[in-house]
């Protein structure tokens, strides 16, 4: 017998917004939190988040990021740089109706709502980070410090930089390309520690070289991969690979902010066996600083990249928790 299936219940909408048009799904009433999903994915990545947020009293947005979805995709890098960013999430919060709210992100959706809190405290009153912690704007140039990774191997980063390079690789097989990412970087499912690293790529070679054979992680049925192949099928890849090729633009235009903490209350949840906990350890260890509202922060052990998907009921326990001790928006 099926089971039905939540999401039909979920309230889809278009908000007017610097992009063009930003696509927001909609679940509950009360105090809005937006949610910001990463690469490569979109909206349906909270799907798990927006029944449970709206359970707890709260209206949950999320959105599918400009590049991404039924969002609009406009061309050329410059078009994805973090201030553009964050302009579409104060459209959202105004396009449905409120003047605060509590913005999410996991991944490049972290950095996006930790730059939103940053840019326009007036309208962010509580930032959660899931994924990808909190680090100043700042520091050497992005390009330059990626490149100088991996030595002879070219790191993801780097190789996303080269418009149509990564497309070329990704689009003829997105389902396949998908799945192989998504397992590589789940914690039932990433390469172990004697395997070659999916993050970089060999002189001639793909990412998708390295990715784990018939590995497919808990979290992502035939049904999920459904859908998130489906949207990058009809978008093509450009959109999303848009935030990378525009981190040098983030880096001069958010020079003034350099070294700057966020204020608001905060909350940081990461898988720990995700890579990016450990490359980022430092900005972790920096919380003190860099997030002096810092409520709590949580490492999910056994949890990979993936937090919010791979670990639902314990990432949704941490929020309502977080979100329910904070003061009530305006």
């Amino acid at each position: 017998m099926a089971h039905p299936d939540p999401t039909r219940s979920f309230t889809h909408r278009m908000v007017a917004s610097p992009a063009g048009r930003t696509h927001v799904v909609e679940c509950g009433s009360g105090p809005l939190v937006v949610l910001v999903h990463g690469f490569p994915e979109g909206w349906y990545s909270w799907r798990h988040q927006l029944p449970a947020l709206a359970a707890a009293g709260f209206r949950a947005a999320a959105v599918d990021v400009r590049g991404y979805g039924r969002s609009a995709k406009p061309a050329g890098a410059a078009a994805y740089r973090m201030l553009d960013l964050v302009a579409d999430e104060v459209a959202v919060v105004r396009g449905l109706g409120a003047e605060r709210a509590v913005i999410v992100g996991h991944d490049w959706g972290a950095n996006i709502a930790a730059h939103a809190a940053l840019l326009r405290p007036d309208v962010f009153s509580a930032v959660a980070m899931v994924s990808v912690p909190y680090a100043p704007p700042g520091g050497p140039r992005p390009t330059d410090a990626f490149a100088a990774l991996g030595g002879d191997e070219e790191f993801y980063v780097s190789y996303f930089q080269e418009p149509g390079r990564a497309e070329a690789e990704i689009e003829p097989d997105v389902r396949g390309w998908l799945a192989g990412w998504y397992a590589s970087l789940s914690g039932d499912t990433m390469p172990g520690p004697d395997e070659p690293s999916p993050y970089f790529r060999t002189p001639g070679g793909r990412l998708r070289d390295r990715f784990p054979p018939q590995r497919t992680p808990h979290w992502l049925g035939e049904a999920e991969l459904d859908v998130y192949a489906g949207e990058f099928e009809r978008t093509g890849m450009a959109g999303a690979l848009g935030r990378y090729r525009a981190v040098d633009l983030d880096w001069a235009d958010l020079a003034t902010w350099e070294g700057a903490p966020i204020g608001q209350p905060s909350l940081f949840v990461g898988g720990a066996l995700d890579a990016t906990t450990h490359w980022m350890a430092d900005a972790i260890a920096a919380f003190d600083h860099t997030l002096p509202g810092l409520v709590s922060q949580h490492l999910i052990d056994g949890c990979g990249h993936w937090v919010q998907q791979e670990r639902p009921a314990e990432v949704n326990r941490l929020l309502v928790e977080w979100l329910r001790a904070l003061p009530r928006l305006r």
